[in-house]
């Protein structure tokens, strides 16, 4: 090689390196503070979401993931400013998310289900609820489904999707809850009497709460059979079915005991002989 070609070659050299150095220490420059920041948003992200309580287990998760996308965001900044082009290879991410996006749209939906609920707490471990058509105790709330316990120890488990896009009941969320009864009484038996033997059996339950309302006694209606009697009461949560279970009982006993009838159906059959 001659002089002249090697001094042409030197100088194609600095003036590549005069045109492409700054781009490069620019862009290593942004890579490191681009690093650092998405280190403190992390940091505060696990914070916050510490601060809310949440899942430990998701909250490691979705951290991992938006630094993850965050870091892929900043090496194609960076790339792009050093000339490299990267439509391309945006554009075959994009291809690939969507081909991994449908293959498993079931799957996600029950992902993104599991983070809602994980993140909005609709319920928690121990409620019990009501949803999809079944009914238990929430025994685990995994990311991808929710898995319940019936009263008879059945497991049920329920795919998240479905029950974040569902309706739920939650019978564990309040404190207090109210017990309705019904009894139907004979016509001819004496309301007054009757409501004052069901005034006094629920005084004498201590786990009759008088708030946030007083016990309520009245007639609801005349059926074909007997006058129906309502009766709604407010008690604790946890008191709940041993009060109502226990009050039919007693309701029974002391009815016998003051002779108010229990009438069951009955129809008049009139026959005509010829």
């Amino acid at each position: 090689m001659d002089t002249e070609a090697l001094t042409g070659f030197m100088q194609h050299i600095w003036e590549g390196a005069a045109v492409y150095l700054p781009k490069v220490v620019l862009a290593l420059v942004t890579l490191i503070v681009g690093f650092w920041i998405i280190g403190a948003i992390l940091r505060g992200m696990r914070k916050g979401l510490n601060a809310r309580q949440m899942d430990p287990s998701l909250g490691k998760f979705l951290s991992s993931l938006i630094g993850v996308l965050l870091k892929l965001t900043l090496l194609i900044m960076v790339a792009t400013m050093v000339g490299v082009q990267t439509t391309s290879l945006v554009a075959l991410v994009g291809a690939a998310g969507l081909a991994v996006g449908l293959a498993l749209q079931g799957s996600l939906a029950n992902f993104a289900g599991g983070v809602l609920i994980l993140m909005f707490k609709p319920f928690k471990v121990g409620d019990y609820i009501e949803a999809g058509g079944f009914a238990g105790s929430v025994n685990e709330i995994q990311i991808f489904q929710t898995i319940l316990k019936t009263p008879d120890n059945v497991t049920i488990i329920i795919p998240n999707g479905s029950l974040s896009n569902g309706n739920i009941k939650n019978y564990s969320t309040e404190p207090k809850r109210r017990c309705d009864f019904e009894f139907g009484i004979g016509y001819g038996d004496d309301i007054a009497k009757t409501k004052a033997v069901l005034q006094k059996l629920v005084s004498a339950d201590e786990r009759a709460l008088t708030d946030p309302a007083e016990p309520f006694i009245a007639v609801k209606a005349h059926g074909d059979s007997a006058v129906v009697i309502v009766m709604r009461v407010w008690v604790e949560a946890a008191n709940y079915w041993p009060f109502f279970f226990d009050t039919m009982e007693k309701v029974k006993v002391t009815f016998d005991a003051e002779n108010i009838s229990i009438p069951f159906p009955q129809r008049d059959v009139h026959m005509i002989q010829d």
